[in-house]
C-alpha cells in the first residue's frame, strides 16, 4: 500500500530497526538509560535548551510543557485551529485544569494586537494569563518566522507570561525558513517536536526547556505513567532521526511540491497553494472524495486526511516521486471512468 494518509504513517528504516536491536539500554527512570540520556542531550542542543525530556507523544509533550507552565485555573492563548485545542482530546482541562483563550490564527499566527489584548490584567474577575501556545509548523500547513516569534516571546515577557511551541513538525518549519532551528527555539520557553512525522521514529518525541523546568516536567511524566525502563530501544531510532532523516525533509517538500503542480492541472482540483509550505497539499475537488478514495485503496492506494472541504495529501520518507506519478494516473483513471458514466 502506497499511504498518502499523513506522514505519522512513516516506517522506521531498516538502520533504524537495527539500532533497535543493538541498543544499549538502562533504566530511565534512574536516568540510567545512555542511549536515552545521548538522545536527550542531542535534542536539547539542536534546540538551544538546558534540557530535554524524551515522552511517547507530541500530546504527552505539549500537555507536559502545560502542567509545568501553569497553576490550576490559570488561563492560556492559544489558536482556535491549533493541535492543542482540536487533537488533544481536552486534555489541558482534565490534567492541567486550565481554559482556554482562543484567538483565530491568521496563516498560523496569532495577531500580536489580539494577543495583547488577550493577555489579562489584574482584575480580580480574571484568571491568571500564565502561557501563550504557539505552532510551527502550523497544522494548516504554513510555516512563520522567527521575526514573528520574537514578537510575540518579547510580548510574553513584559507580561510575565511563558511560551510554548507545539513543533511537532519543527524541523519541516527550519527547512522551509532555511535556519537554524535555534533561530525559531530561542524566541520559545519550550517546545516540542515529534521523531516520527518526516523524521520516521516508530515512537517518540522531546520537550525541551530549562532545567528546573524538565525536572518539573519529568516528575509530572511519571505521574502519567510515562516513566519508561529500557527505552533505549526507542531513543535508538531517534538518534538518528536527529542526525539523519532531518537532512532530507526538503525532498518531501519538493515532491508535495511536484504533487500540487500537476494534480491543479486538473479541472476537478483546486490546490490551495497559500498553505503549501511544508509536505502536505490541501486541495478542493468536484470529486466525491470518499469515492475516490474508495476506488484508489482498490489501487493499494490509501487517501485521507480530510479538513472540511480539503483533502490533505501528504509526503513522507515512503513515498517517492514514482509513487506520486501512480496516484496521479489512477486519479486521471477515475476522472475518466466518473466522467465517461
Amino acid at each position: 500500500m502506497i499511504d498518502f494518509r499523513s506522514d505519522t504513517v512513516t516506517k522506521p528504516t531498516k538502520k533504524m530497526r537495527e539500532s533497535m536491536m543493538n541498543a544499549t539500554v538502562g533504566d530511565d527512570v534512574y536516568q540510567d538509560d545512555p542511549t536515552i540520556n545521548k538522545l536527550e542531550a542531542l535534542a536539547a542542543k539542536m534546540t538551544g535548551k538546558e534540557a530535554a525530556l524524551f515522552v511517547t507523544s507530541g500530546t504527552m509533550g505539549n500537555q507536559l510543557a502545560i502542567m509545568t507552565h501553569t497553576q490550576r485555573g490559570d488561563e492560556i492563548i492559544l489558536g482556535s485551529h491549533s493541535h492543542i485545542k482540536t487533537y488533544e482530546v481536552g486534555a489541558s482541562a482534565v490534567l492541567s485544569g486550565v481554559s482556554f483563550h482562543l484567538l483565530n490564527e491568521t496563516r498560523g499566527k496569532l495577531p500580536i494586537q489580539e494577543l495583547k489584548t488577550a493577555i489579562r490584567g489584574e482584575d480580580i474577575h480574571y484568571p491568571n494569563t500564565s502561557l501563550i501556545c504557539l505552532e510551527n509548523a502550523h497544522g494548516s500547513g504554513v510555516v512563520f518566522g522567527p521575526e514573528y516569534m520574537k514578537k510575540v516571546h518579547e510580548l510574553a515577557q513584559q507580561k510575565g507570561v511563558f511560551v510554548h511551541l507545539d513543533g511537532a513538525r519543527l524541523f519541516n518549519a527550519a527547512t522551509h525558513l532555511k535556519v537554524d532551528l535555534k533561530a525559531i527555539t530561542k524566541h520559545v520557553d519550550s517546545v516540542t517536536f515529534c521523531l516520527s512525522k518526516g523524521l520516521a521514529s516508530p515512537v517518540g518525541s522531546l520537550l525541551c526547556g530549562t532545567n528546573a523546568f524538565i525536572q518539573k516536567a519529568r516528575k509530572y511524566r511519571k505521574m502519567l505513567g510515562g516513566g519508561m525502563r529500557q527505552a533505549g530501544v526507542l531513543a535508538a531510532p531517534g538518534l538518528i532521526s536527529l542526525k539523519e532523516m532531518t537532512k532530507r525533509l526538503n525532498d518531501d517538500h519538493k515532491h508535495a511540491q511536484y504533487l500540487a503542480d500537476k494534480l491543479n492541472n486538473y479541472d476537478e482540483f483546486d490546490v490551495n497553494f497559500d498553505v503549501l509550505d511544508i509536505n502536505m497539499v490541501f486541495t478542493k475537488s468536484s470529486l466525491d472524495f470518499k469515492d475516490l478514495a474508495t476506488y484508489l485503496k482498490q489501487q493499494n492506494i490509501i487517501i485521507g486526511g480530510y479538513k472540511g472541504e480539503y483533502l490533505r495529501i501528504a509526503i513522507h520518507n515512503d513515498i517517492s516521486k514514482k509513487d506520486i506519478d501512480a496516484l496521479l494516473d489512477h486519479i486521471e483513471a477515475y476522472i475518466k471512468k466518473t466522467n465517461s458514466h
